[in-house]
C-alpha cells in the first residue's frame, strides 16, 4: 500500500469530519469516528492534526475559505463600498444556495465548541479572524476609492459579519431547502444598514 503523506491526508480527514458531521452532528465527531469515516486509524487523526481543536479549527476554515475567496474576489473589483459590500452579499448568497448543510454545521460547530473549555478558543480566534478580514477589505476599499467611514472599519466588520451570521441562522430557522425571496431581502437589508452605518453623523446635542 503506497504510502500517504501528512499533507496529502490533512483534506481527506477535514472532508471526512464535514461529511460526518453534516449526516450526524457536530457532537458525532470524535477523532475514533472522523478516523474511522476515512477507514484509516485513529492514531492517524492525531498525527495530522495534533490536537483535536487543531482539527476543528482545520474544519472551521474550510467551511469559510470558499466564502471569503468569493467574497475577496469582488470586493477586489469593487469601485466604491456599496459595490464591495454587494459582491459580499452576493458571494454569501451563492454559498448558502450552493451548501445549506455546511451552514448548520457551521453554527452547531460553534454552539458546541463554546460549550467545550478545551475548543471555545477554537472559535473565538476564528471569529477574530473572519472579522479581521472583512476589516481589511474595508480599509482596503476605504483606501483605494477616498472613502472615508464614520465609525472605524473594524466596528463596521463586526457589525457586518454579525448580520451575516442572522440571515443564516434566520434561513436555518424557517427550515428553507433553498434561500427565498425573503432571505434576499434580509441580506440586503443588512447591505443598507452597513452603509447607513458607514455614514452615521452623531445626534445633534440637546
Amino acid at each position: 500500500m503506497a504510502h500517504v503523506t501528512a499533507a496529502e491526508r490533512r483534506p481527506q480527514l477535514i472532508a471526512a469530519a464535514i461529511e460526518l458531521m453534516a449526516r450526524e452532528g457536530v457532537a458525532a465527531g470524535s477523532t475514533r469516528a472522523i478516523a474511522a469515516e476515512l477507514g484509516v486509524a485513529q492514531a492517524t487523526v492525531h498525527y495530522t492534526f495534533g490536537t483535536k481543536a487543531d482539527l476543528y479549527r482545520a474544519v472551521l476554515e474550510s467551511l469559510s475559505a470558499e466564502l471569503i475567496d468569493g467574497a475577496q474576489r469582488g470586493v477586489a473589483a469593487a469601485n466604491g463600498l456599496e459595490e464591495a459590500l454587494r459582491a459580499t452579499a452576493d458571494a454569501f448568497w451563492a454559498d448558502l444556495g450552493d451548501r445549506p448543510e455546511l451552514h448548520l454545521v457551521w453554527f452547531e460547530l460553534v454552539a458546541f465548541s463554546l460549550r467545550t473549555p478545551e475548543l471555545r478558543d477554537v472559535v473565538e480566534r476564528h471569529y477574530r479572524y473572519m472579522t479581521r478580514i472583512a476589516t481589511d477589505a474595508l480599509t482596503e476599499t476605504g483606501s483605494r476609492t477616498g472613502r472615508g467611514y464614520a465609525v472605524p472599519a473594524e466596528e463596521l466588520a463586526d457589525f457586518l459579519v454579525t448580520g451575516l451570521d442572522g440571515v443564516c441562522m434566520g434561513y436555518l430557522l424557517r427550515g428553507e431547502t433553498e434561500p427565498s425571496p425573503q432571505t434576499r431581502r434580509i441580506l440586503d437589508q443588512v447591505v443598507r444598514a452597513t452603509l447607513a452605518l458607514a455614514d452615521a453623523r452623531p445626534a445633534p446635542a440637546g
